[in-house]
């Protein structure tokens, strides 16, 4: 299938590894020119230059925390800079941290709201106009498959990324009348870095090990194992592209039959 992304330009934001990393590399596998960020300026150069030896696009390192009230709308402004316009939009970030209820201050619930809610209002807030300007507009905003199915130790999660879920489908009502399409995707447990971090947080509060928690949560899935980053990658660049050009609204899960309910 052709996908039509030959061309295209995007802005993919937490991509400097894991689940970001795997979608830019399979947008550049396609033709897409990419801006990539990432908060580490050593390694936001390391991927830009892995993915331009690999596929020949352009690529532009561009460095920012996301969570940061002024970020987001720089990362736009450097993006439209560096490709001439944009045309994707993926507003990925890293996760917020684990922890129960009870052991979470104010601090660190606002700290989640400006990771994993208002840094995808912010994107898209900036985006917008150079979105409205495209043919082929499509955002993406990555969440978590605990919108559907809440996870242990992860309250913080659970709870502001089903708020972004609800922006993504309000964005998808409002502004599809402009041509632009707004899809989240739900990853569940995926062989990342970020994944490695929360084993080991779980295996502190169950005085367990990392490996024996990773075993544990391949098996809720029917498959067996988690998920390969290129696997979450391969749905996310369907869905970005023209080919998927009467699919928004979506909230579609990643997640080897780990969510147990039918809605």
């Amino acid at each position: 299938m052709d996908l039509q992304l030959e061309g295209k330009r995007a802005l993919v934001t937490g991509a400097s590894r894991g689940l970001g990393y795997a979608l830019a590399q399979g947008l550049a596998r396609e033709g897409v020119s990419i801006a990539l960020n990432s908060r580490d300026p050593e390694h936001v150069s390391a991927a830009a230059q892995a993915l331009k030896r690999e596929t020949g696009v352009q690529v532009a390192p561009l460095v920012g925390d996301v969570s940061q009230v002024d970020v987001p709308a720089r990362l736009v402004a450097e993006a439209v800079e560096a490709l001439g316009g944009l045309d994707l939009l993926v507003t990925n970030s890293g996760g917020p941290p684990a922890g129960k209820f009870e052991d979470l201050d104010e601090a660190a619930w606002q700290k989640a709201v400006d990771l994993a809610l208002l840094s995808h209002v912010r994107l898209i807030r900036a985006a917008l106009p150079h979105l409205r300007a495209s043919t082929a507009a499509s955002v993406l905003t990555i969440t978590s498959y605990s919108v559907k199915q809440p996870i242990p130790l992860l309250v913080l999660s659970n709870s502001v990324r089903a708020a972004t879920v609800g922006l993504t489908k309000t964005l998808a009502l409002e502004l599809g009348a402009d041509g632009i399409r707004f899809n989240s995707i739900l990853p569940a447990w995926t062989e990342t870095e970020r994944v490695t971090e929360l084993m080991e947080a779980r295996a502190r509060a169950n005085g367990t090990t990392p490996e024996a928690e990773m075993i544990k949560q391949a098996k809720e899935s029917p498959l067996g194992r988690m998920a390969q980053p290129e696997e979450f990658a391969n749905v996310a660049v369907f869905l970005l592209s023209p080919a998927a050009s009467y699919v928004t609204g979506v909230m579609l899960t990643v997640d080897g039959g780990m969510v147990k309910g039918t809605m």
